[in-house]
């Protein structure tokens, strides 16, 4: 019982770390991006901060596991996910008209190195939370717990995407390489939003995806 109440004390403290973490990324980012006129930067602070609401839910289911055990979702956490499903929405029709308008205006950005040292962090860091929230939920036997950890991969897949665009376009000067960035965002925000409904529409806890969701 003792190890029980350590080892959700430890996932609340990741969900809290991970919600942190988004909050500063998202600030960063979106500043920056707008700042060095690149979109693939500013699309992925934008969806820095959805990701905050998705983990505002599990921060909500973990401190209903500190009380009770927990094998479906309130619904609470269902609101949240429609939330959420609605926001990556938004941001993946805003990339994609963001990315039209710059096309037709041929606007390139300043610089992508901000771009480069912010993926770089988030990669590190969202391995450091996938392997930690996985070893928790597995020492648990928690669905809520390792579907989380699986759906980090998303943000860990993300980060490459950006440091992808920001590297090659730090290297050529090539204004659609940014472009092609912020759509690899828009299709990813696309795919979570599409999974976060989907989760919405159900109250089992395991992961719907095949390869990672939020």
């Amino acid at each position: 019982m003792i190890q029980e109440s350590r080892l959700i004390k430890t996932a609340f403290i990741l969900a809290i770390v991970t919600i942190t973490y988004n909050i500063l990324e998202g600030l960063v980012s979106i500043y920056y991006g707008m700042e060095d006129e690149t979109l693939a930067l500013l699309g992925f602070g934008v969806d820095s901060f959805v990701e905050v609401i998705s983990g505002i839910g599990i921060l909500h289911l973990v401190w209903r596991m500190k009380y009770s055990a927990v094998s479906r979702r309130d619904q609470f956490e269902r609101q949240a996910l429609k939330i959420t499903g609605f926001a990556f929405y938004l941001l993946t029709a805003g990339l994609i008209v963001g990315a039209v308008f710059n096309i037709i205006n041929d606007i390139k950005p300043d610089t992508t190195i901000v771009g480069i040292i912010i993926s770089s962090i988030s990669i590190l860091t969202m391995y450091v939370l996938m392997t930690f929230k996985l070893k928790v939920g597995k020492a648990l036997n928690s669905d809520a717990i390792i579907a989380d950890a699986n759906c980090t991969k998303t943000c860990f897949y993300l980060s490459f995407i950006l440091l992808a665009s920001s590297l090659l376009y730090e290297l050529t000067g090539i204004g659609y390489i940014d472009i092609a960035g912020s759509l690899g965002v828009a299709w990813f925000a696309f795919k979570e939003g599409k999974e976060a409904f989907d989760k919405s529409k159900s109250e089992s806890l395991s992961c719907c995806c095949n390869d990672g969701c939020h």
